[in-house]
């Protein structure tokens, strides 16, 4: 008889395969979920997601090429999301949950439900990475999201403990500071944000939902934060400052967050920006640089080696930039998003 690891190995393994057939035959063999609950005599396994826009999700669910339903039904890919009727499928293992905060400062909930692109009007990666690590954990699975578009990691996402910097005359924010920058030798005049308040108000929001899990995961006994996924940069792209200093927030931001949520052992996965190619220059280029710094395999943190793993997400682009939200296509989403899963099953996997 097979054993828990054993199992789990071996679903790692499938899971691994169906990207290796994936990448040859242009096809998504992920199988179908069966419509059985998990055991929920496990702690749930949650999965933290993170950034700004493209992680929000822009993806086009109607519509012609480029549109979710047309990559269904007329290119038959990722049929898993669909059941034998056609319609969309909905998975009774993965809970589906998105918060963000709310105009007046409260948290907003947007998706409290199993996992289905029924009811939803645009898509981000969590399908992906939903459908693929509920396949390869037994344990009920929790995606949630939380975050807003148009942040930076030098600004809006600062960690805290960051420090305050100088560069050509000015002072630019550590966490809490206000404004993001000022000259040198003056009076900083403080505005109705901070360096870090996103990273403060997501956390929260996260944290909230943690907090009620009964409400967002019925019949919950207890949870666990196996896992981050972020996927950002935009904002530190237009920036020459916050794009030279990313690198550093990265790393002080992957540390930083599983602290906050006591889960030392999480694994991170980060997807890079999909217009943005290796060896290329400008800020965009060091964003790419810094994001590809991190990865626990190709990487130069040895800290990070079994735990963090960055996708290079050029190939998986269907064209586009993370500023246009690669034109709504739906397909570049899901291929991200299956590639971000695929990652952490095998981060996951390592761990074993």
């Amino acid at each position: 008889m097979m054993n828990k690891q054993s199992s789990f190995a071996l679903k790692v393994l499938l899971v691994l395969l169906t990207g290796i057939v994936n990448v040859s035959a242009g096809e998504t063999p992920l199988v179908k979920p069966d419509g059985m609950p998990a055991d929920m005599n496990k702690p749930v396994q949650v999965f933290i997601l993170m950034g700004q826009s493209n992680m929000l999700g822009m993806g086009k669910i109607t519509g012609p090429e480029g549109s979710l339903e047309n990559a269904v039904k007329e290119k038959k890919k990722y049929t898993y999301l669909v059941d034998d009727a056609g319609n969309w499928s909905e998975r009774k293992d993965v809970r589906n949950v998105r918060v963000m905060v709310g105009k007046g400062g409260g948290m907003q909930v947007f998706n409290n439900e199993w996992m289905t692109v029924k009811g939803t009007k645009t898509i981000g990666p969590e399908f992906g990475i939903g459908h693929v690590v509920g396949n390869a954990i037994e344990a009920p699975v929790m995606i949630l999201k939380s975050c807003i578009g148009n942040r930076s990691l030098g600004w809006d996402l600062l960690p805290p403990g960051s420090e305050r910097f100088e560069v050509d005359g000015k002072v630019y924010a550590g966490y809490k500071d206000s404004p993001e920058s000022w000259a040198k030798g003056t009076e900083p005049k403080p505005i109705a944000w901070y360096a870090g308040k996103q990273y403060d108000d997501d956390v929260a929001n996260a944290k909230k939902v943690l907090s009620e899990l009964d409400k967002y995961y019925p019949g919950a006994k207890g949870y666990e934060v196996a896992g981050f996924f972020f996927w950002q940069g935009e904002k530190d792209g237009g920036s020459a400052v916050n794009s030279s200093r990313y690198e550093q927030n990265l790393v002080h931001f992957i540390k930083q967050i599983r602290m906050e949520f006591n889960a030392p052992n999480a694994k991170f996965v980060l997807a890079t920006l999909g217009e943005a190619t290796k060896g290329s220059g400008g800020n965009g280029g060091k964003v790419l640089e810094a994001q590809l710094a991190v990865d626990g395999t190709s990487g130069k943190y040895p800290e990070f080696k079994g735990n963090v793993a960055t996708v290079y997400s050029n190939p998986l682009s269907k064209g586009g930039s993370g500023n246009a939200h690669y034109n709504g296509n739906a397909e570049t989403y899901m291929d991200v998003g299956e590639a971000m899963g695929k990652a952490m099953v095998s981060l996951l996997g390592e761990s074993k």
